[in-house]
This record gives structure tokens, C-alpha cells and sequence, in this order.
């Protein structure tokens, strides 16, 4: 292995302790505080036995009091609130997809944002049956932003973009109820049935939980990606670095956070100018530094190299090295205590939408008709602050890694294709993926996803995971948090296919790729719905017959149940490390981790011990592989 090592999870911790003793110096609060002062945590809210969607409680459900002051039960209650967390994350996901669109319809060869991806606007315009003859792009791009944000409150009919799945997905899903109609219907109609004198039997509530999954994975999510993907490029494998030691001491540090691109994109083009650039020097800087935290940072890497500073759970380090002139956010995953920790220093906290406003933050209203202006107010005002920077706090922790990102399943597809085949496909093929597979030069495949979560040892699960199903011969595809764990540790250096059992290891020396695959940012998980269907395809088996995992072992956010809701509708086992509040219900957990499977093929797997997780996901794996004789 040379002089390659992974950074551990006990060097990450070390590094934020010298960090936390900066911010003591200067009474900056810290998650790891927050954490002590609110364990232990709710017992009711942990098991999903508490409802206050009316005024006539809260109540409670106990041995004694086995029904709320309505007579729903205990089942009931925690069903509803399951589908409420659902609706939420379907809600923020489908959100962001709509501004993508929106983006979209501003498109303009003169303005702001451009298309950079025809190619792919041209496919999807024919896979929605549009007319593309002869039509000007930018007139393409309007008309289909359109018809994207039309799907949102689309009459009748089903999101457009299910017609990708197989045929025998798409028929499981209308048999049970569960296809995907309009995005805000399903929002709307989850709520509707969550409300006081509704549904309270659990498997209609559970049914509707998935529906509203589906229609994120499926509708707003999926939209988000390709739609990103045609005014920002379609990602390929592109190096980046990772962890704190990105950022400069000798320049004015950017810190991008959130999960819109939109802003992002823009605040790197303005940055990156030289206009910009020469006013830095001008304040004594030696130039600009941008780096990214959480989901807007993955967007950047993968499609600028932008390195990334960390994940969820990173983003206060970043203001507590002391060198960050400015942090700027746009929505979801954002701390509400950045305010007040960037005023113990001289950072600027800037937000930007209206959705994710807070106190003690700059705030600036973004959008695509302003975006030029705004960007470069914002990033001028962190120029103009490096001067107010106090050097003796300033302490940037000296570890990064290297990693390759930006493998859309368009990216991997050729870059399998590559290797196996000398006429290469325009849109390459999943077949060498199968036949790896087949042969058992690979086991399988994980979807490792999710945030951090302090009830879990933060980024632990993720990279002893990946480590244990690396070795197995198991590729790893990974989005979000989870893989800014994975190249914070280097799972995304080439240079790790050394941690790979044989098989894996020689894949990943003849496609030239690391053993954990970077797919983008938490919307970017329709990616991998995608890559499954062709999978599916190119097979000729279900998706849930193929030897694909899903797993989300450090997952917190209502997002994260809205993902796992659609990966498991769509036939993937997925395995979790956090209990998804359900676990006062035995009907409801029965129905999640069993009784779904008789509607869409797959279920969840609930397991706090991390190293029985992995051999779970390993033998689920085994058995498919038993199951269709490979």
C-alpha cells in the first residue's frame, strides 16, 4: 500500500477536541454539549408512543392509558407519526427538485445559468414524449421545466419518471396502491390522512408512507438530480480532497453548506473569478479558498473538484478553526447554531432562502433571476472580512485525503464499458456490472446512504462497514454524508483497493476505480434507483432479485425515512443502524420489517450492533445470489 493509511475515526475525534478547546476560549457552544444536555432523550418520542396533532392532549400511550383520549391505539399513533416523518422528508426533497426546475426555466444563453448537459435535456424530452426537431435548446429546456413543475400538481396519471422502472415494478406498485401520482398530492394526502379523525389503522398509513417515498425517489428527487445534471453537467470521475485540512490559512475561506446547487454553482463561478481573485490580494489574502459541507458540497466536488471540508455533523468545525470568513447556506441539514457559534468568531453566517431563515445570520434573499448579483455580494463580503480574522485562534486541522468522485450512473456505465468491452457504447452498458456479478468476481452491491447521528459514533458505522463489505468483495455506491465519511477516512482513493478481497481489487484496477463509488448528494440516491432498474433490465430479473442492498446506518433526518421508504418500495432490503421511532408498535414494526415484503418485494432490517448489521447485509446478499443460482 505504499505510504496510503485511512484516517480513523479516533484521529477525526482528536481533531475536533483541539478544535472544541479553541472554541471554550471563546464561550463557543459545540453538538458534543447540546448532546449531554438532552440525554437522556424521550423514551415516548423514541418509540413512537406519543400524538399531539390535536389539542385535546398531548397524549400518551402507557400500560395504563392504552389508548389516546380519540380511542386510537398505540398502533395507530405510531404509524401516523411515521407517515408524518415521511411526508416531511418527501416535502424538502421534492422542494429542492422544484427549484431545480425552476433554475431550469431561467435558463438563458446570455444569463446566469446555461445549459451544460443537452445531450441528456434531449433524452428526457423523448422519454416524456416531447417533440425535440428542430427546437432551439433553450426553448426545449423552458418547455420541459415546465411540464417538470407540471408534475407537482399533475390532474391524473403517475410521475412521469416511474416509467423507468421495470414493468414489473411499476406493476407491484399500482396493484398495491402505492404508484407514485403528484408530488404535492401525496404530501398533501399524507397529511390529510395523519390528521385527527383520520386513518389509524397502521397498514393503510404504512401504504401511503411508501407512496409518499415513491414520490420523492421517483418525482421530486429524481427531478432534482437529472434537471441539476442538464444546467450543471453530468457528473465524471473527477478528484477532489477531503476533511478540514482543505482549507487555506493563507486564503479567504468559503464555506458553501446546504443542498441547493443553485447557489452553490454560482458562488464557485464568482469566486473563481479573476476579478475576484485580484480583490482578495487586494486584502491581503493569496487568494480564495471554497470548500463545502454536507449535500451542496457533494454537488460541487463532483462536478468542479470543490474538496469537501466535511458532513453533517463537521459543519461547526469548519467556523471553529477560526479561518472561515464566511459560511453560507442555503436550506435543509443546517444548524441553527451557526449564528451564534460564527459570532464567538469573525465569521459571517449568511443564509439565503426564505425556506431556512435564522437568527443571527446575514440574511440574503437568493434566486436564479438574481443569482449574479447576490453571489457576488456575498462572496465579496467574505473578502472583505478576512481582515477582521484573529490569528491566534486560527487552527486548521492538517489531515485530508484524496478522493475520485462524481460516478453518475452515466460516468460508471463507461467507465465499465471501458474495461470490457474496445466499441464502446454512446451510453455505455451495465452488462460488465452483471457479468462481474455472475461470475462472483463480486458479491454484490451496497447503497450505503445517510447522514451522521450523534446517537451513533459519528462516521464509525459508515467506514467500518464499508471496510468489513469492501473486503468481502462488495462494491460499495454511496451518497451523502456517507460518503463524505468515506473520503474524510480515504474509501474514495484508488490507492484503497488494497482494504478489497480479490475480486473487488482487481475490478477496481482494471476500471481504474476506487472500491466505494461517490453518486452525489442525498437527492442523488435516485441515481442509484436508476442504475438498479438498468440492472434489472440488462439482467432480466426484479429488482429485487438482484444482489443490491440498500443501508442507512447513521441516519436522523425525516429525509432519510422518506429515502428509505421509496428504496425499499422499490424492491431493495435496507438495513438500518438507528431505530426509526416505531419500535412501540409491535404491528408497525412487524409490518416494516416483514409484512411489506408481500407488497413490494423487500423490507427493513433494524440493527444497532454495526458488525451484525454488515454480516446481515452479507448474508442477505448470499441469499439472493443462492436464490437466482449464481
Amino acid at each position: 500500500m505504499g505510504d496510503f493509511k485511512l484516517t480513523t475515526v479516533e484521529e477525526f475525534e482528536a481533531a475536533t477536541e483541539r478544535l472544541l478547546e479553541t472554541g471554550k476560549k471563546v464561550g463557543a457552544d459545540g453538538w458534543q454539549y447540546r448532546v449531554k444536555n438532552q440525554t437522556p432523550h424521550c423514551k415516548f418520542g423514541e418509540q413512537g408512543i406519543c400524538c399531539r396533532i390535536c389539542a385535546m392532549g398531548p397524549c400518551r400511550i402507557t400500560p395504563k392509558a392504552p389508548r389516546g383520549i380519540c380511542g386510537c391505539d398505540v398502533h395507530g399513533i405510531v404509524a401516523r407519526n411515521y407517515l408524518k416523518f415521511t411526508a416531511g422528508g418527501s416535502a424538502t426533497h421534492s422542494d429542492h427538485g422544484r427549484e431545480i426546475c425552476h433554475t431550469l426555466y431561467c435558463t438563458d444563453p446570455n444569463g446566469a445559468y446555461k445549459v451544460k448537459d443537452p445531450e441528456k435535456l434531449i433524452r428526457i424530452a423523448k422519454e416524456w414524449g416531447v417533440e425535440t426537431e428542430g427546437k432551439d435548446i433553450y426553448d426545449l429546456a423552458h418547455e420541459m421545466a415546465l411540464l417538470a413543475l407540471g408534475e407537482y400538481g399533475k390532474v391524473f396519471g403517475y410521475q412521469n419518471f416511474i416509467n423507468r422502472a421495470p414493468e414489473h415494478t411499476q406493476e407491484l406498485w399500482k396493484k398495491q396502491e402505492i404508484a407514485p401520482r403528484a408530488i404535492d398530492r401525496e404530501v398533501s394526502c399524507s397529511l390529510h390522512m395523519t390528521h385527527m379523525g383520520c386513518s389509524s389503522l397502521p397498514e393503510a398509513l404504512i401504504r401511503q408512507s411508501l407512496r409518499s417515498g415513491l414520490c420523492d425517489g421517483w418525482g421530486g428527487s429524481m427531478a432534482g438530480t437529472e434537471f441539476s445534471d442538464v444546467l450543471f453537467g453530468t457528473p465524471k470521475p473527477i478528484e477532489t480532497e477531503a476533511n478540514l485540512g482543505v482549507m487555506n490559512a493563507d486564503n479567504v475561506n468559503i464555506v458553501v453548506h446546504g443542498h441547493d446547487p443553485s447557489l452553490s454553482e454560482m458562488i464557485c463561478e464568482i469566486a473563481d473569478s479573476p476579478e475576484m481573485i485580484a480583490y482578495a490580494k487586494e486584502k491581503g489574502a493569496k487568494g480564495i479558498t471554497i470548500s463545502g459541507v454536507c449535500c451542496t458540497s457533494n454537488e460541487v466536488a463532483m462536478r468542479r473538484g470543490i474538496p469537501m471540508a466535511g458532513n453533517f455533523l463537521q459543519q461547526e468545525n469548519v467556523v471553529l478553526t477560526g479561518a472561515c470568513e464566511l459560511i453560507v447556506v442555503d436550506v435543509q441539514c443546517i444548524f441553527p447554531a451557526l449564528g451564534p457559534l460564527s459570532k464567538c468568531f469573525h465569521t459571517k453566517f449568511v443564509t439565503t432562502s426564505p425556506v431556512a431563515q435564522m437568527p443571527d445570520s446575514d440574511f440574503i434573499r437568493f434566486s436564479p433571476e438574481n443569482a449574479t448579483e447576490n453571489a457576488k455580494a456575498i462572496v465579496k463580503m467574505a473578502i472583505d472580512n478576512f481582515e477582521n480574522r484573529k490569528p491566534e485562534l486560527v487552527h486548521i486541522p492538517q489531515m485530508k485525503q484524496k478522493a475520485t468522485v462524481g460516478y453518475s450512473v452515466e460516468a460508471i456505465k463507461k467507465q465499465l464499458d471501458t474495461v470490457a468491452n474496445s466499441q464502446v457504447d454512446e451510453f455505455g452498458t451495465t452488462k460488465p456490472l452483471i457479468e462481474c456479478i455472475t461470475s462472483g468476481v463480486l458479491r454484490g452491491a451496497v447503497a450505503m446512504v445517510g447522514c451522521n447521528n450523534p446517537k451513533v459514533r459519528p462516521d464509525t458505522a459508515h467506514i467500518e462497514l464499508m471496510k468489513k463489505l469492501i473486503a468481502n468483495d462488495i462494491i460499495i455506491v454511496a451518497s451523502g454524508c456517507s460518503a463524505q465519511a468515506a473520503a474524510k477516512a480515504g474509501l474514495m482513493d484508488k490507492r484503497a483497493k488494497d482494504l478489497c478481497g480479490a475480486g473487488l481489487k482487481r475490478v477496481c484496477e482494471l476500471a481504474d476505480i476506487p472500491p466505494v463509488l461517490h453518486m452525489g448528494s442525498c437527492v442523488d440516491i435516485s441515481r442509484m434507483m436508476v442504475l438498479v432498474a438498468e440492472l434489472a433490465k440488462d439482467s432480466g430479473l426484479n429488482i429485487s432479485q438482484l444482489p443490491v442492498v440498500g443501508c442507512a446506518p447513521e441516519w436522523m433526518s425525516e429525509k432519510a425515512v422518506s429515502i428509505g421508504n421509496y428504496v425499499v418500495a422499490t424492491g431493495l432490503d435496507t438495513f438500518l443502524g438507528v431505530d426509526p421511532y416505531v419500535s412501540g408498535s409491535d404491528k408497525v414494526a412487524e409490518l416494516l420489517t416483514s409484512g411489506i415484503r408481500d407488497w413490494v418485494e423487500a423490507a427493513y432490517t433494524v440493527e444497532k450492533d454495526i458488525d451484525k448489521l454488515g454480516d446481515k447485509m452479507i448474508e442477505r446478499i448470499e441469499e439472493k445470489r443462492r436464490a437466482i443460482g449464481i
